[in-house]
C-alpha cells in the first residue's frame, strides 16, 4: 500500500495544469516563468551570502560540533 499526501497530489496536479498550458514544452514553460520574473522582481529571493556571525561563547566542554 502506497502512502498518499494530499498536499503533495494538490501540488502535483496544478504542476500538470501549468505545464499543460505549454504542451509540457520546457523552453516556453522556461520563457513564461522569466517573463513572470520581469513582471514582479520583488518575488526573487536574495541569494546574497549572509555575513558570518561572531562565535558564542561555550558554555561546556568542546563537542564535535564545536570543531565544525
Amino acid at each position: 500500500m502506497k502512502w498518499k499526501d494530499e498536499i503533495v497530489e494538490e501540488v502535483r496536479a496544478a504542476r500538470d495544469t501549468y505545464a499543460a498550458q505549454f504542451d509540457y514544452d520546457l523552453a516556453r514553460i522556461f520563457e513564461d516563468l522569466k517573463k513572470k520574473e520581469q513582471q514582479h522582481p520583488e518575488r526573487l529571493a536574495n541569494l546574497r551570502p549572509l555575513k558570518p556571525r561572531a562565535p558564542r561563547a561555550s558554555s561546556g566542554p568542546a563537542t564535535d560540533r564545536d570543531a565544525a
